[in-house]
């Protein structure tokens, strides 16, 4: 069985500490489990064990980022009966350290992002790849002592374009939260006998078909994108898609479909092509697990976007 994880992120004085604070001393949540909590950030305020609910709680502090290590995880809980694991991460820390060295037997159970809300679009704008770090496997987002006059349009719209998934949370300072109710439609009919996909949708759409892939089995789309020559395909096959910027230059990333022609074509690496087809969900070697394969019912050669780049907004 493996050991469930709660991750708390998010940057200083987002109010990460007090929400564990608080649900540690709640004997609804903490009724006996023997927890491990890691703390990897020293902020204004500090956990109080005095107050715990029960005498069950282990507090480790991390100050080190290189310190995160399979060997070192595996070695807090060997030899120790914990029942789960409580995880306070530092917001300038990426995540990649921690999911690439966590033990086999620890699960993320609930993954949740903290933030102030009156600091929130200046961290995005000074420090976008860690925030976009945090946000884009959080659950839920809550933004902690939110003003009156916040402008919750231009935080939904900076959320969502990370992740459609994450619930946002707005927690006021008398005590009452709200949660985010702005309509999110996507940008193009997914019930449409042909889903076209505008030049300027295909980042929100190839996350959509990623993320909700079993929707998309068996529907017609129309886009335009790069050829991508790859002799692990057949002859009749190539790759076609965009390249996506996620949250910084440093981690464009192609993102393509394998799209199968019926007779092989004479394409090219960066021919842009407009390509209609109907999409099925198969296992496929390049993929290495069930995947788009789109397969070509009309096609032209292209003129590339104005900007090439796909982006979120």
């Amino acid at each position: 069985m493996k050991l469930p994880v709660y991750l708390f992120t998010g940057f200083l004085e987002g109010g990460k500490t007090h929400i564990i604070q608080e649900s540690l001393n709640d004997e609804n949540f903490n009724s006996g489990e023997k927890t491990l909590v890691l703390m990897c950030e020293e902020g204004v305020e500090e956990l109080d064990p005095t107050q715990f609910w029960g005498q069950n709680v282990r507090i480790e502090y991390i100050e080190d980022e290189e310190w995160i290590t399979k060997a070192n995880l595996i070695a807090l809980t060997k030899d120790r009966k914990i029942d789960r694991i409580i995880i306070e991460y530092n917001g300038m820390w990426l995540l990649e350290r921690l999911y690439a060295n966590m033990p086999s037997n620890w699960a993320i159970y609930q993954n949740m992002m903290f933030a102030d809300a009156n600091t929130f679009i200046s961290y995005n704008n000074n420090m976008r790849q860690l925030a976009y770090d945090k946000m884009v496997d959080a659950e839920m987002i809550v933004l902690n002592r939110t003003p009156d006059d916040i402008d919750k349009e231009e935080i939904h719209k900076i959320i969502r374009g990370v992740t459609r998934r994450a619930a946002i949370v707005y927690d006021y300072p008398d005590g009452h939260v709200e949660y985010d109710e702005i309509e999110d439609p996507l940008p193009f009919d997914i019930d449409a006998p042909v889903i076209e996909i505008k030049d300027e949708d295909y980042a929100i759409w190839y996350r959509e078909l990623s993320e909700n892939m079993e929707s998309y089995d068996g529907k017609t789309v129309k886009f335009k994108g790069i050829v991508c020559v790859d002799n692990r395909l057949p002859k009749n096959s190539v790759i076609i898609g965009r390249h996506i910027m996620t949250c910084c230059a440093d981690d464009i990333q192609y993102g393509g479909l394998i799209c199968v022609f019926q007779t092989p074509q004479k394409l090219k690496t960066r021919d842009w092509l407009t390509v209609k087809g109907r999409i099925k969900i198969e296992n496929s070697k390049l993929y290495k697990q069930p995947g788009p394969v789109l397969y070509v019912e009309a096609t032209e050669f292209a003129v590339a976007p104005k900007q090439e780049v796909a982006t979120f907004y």
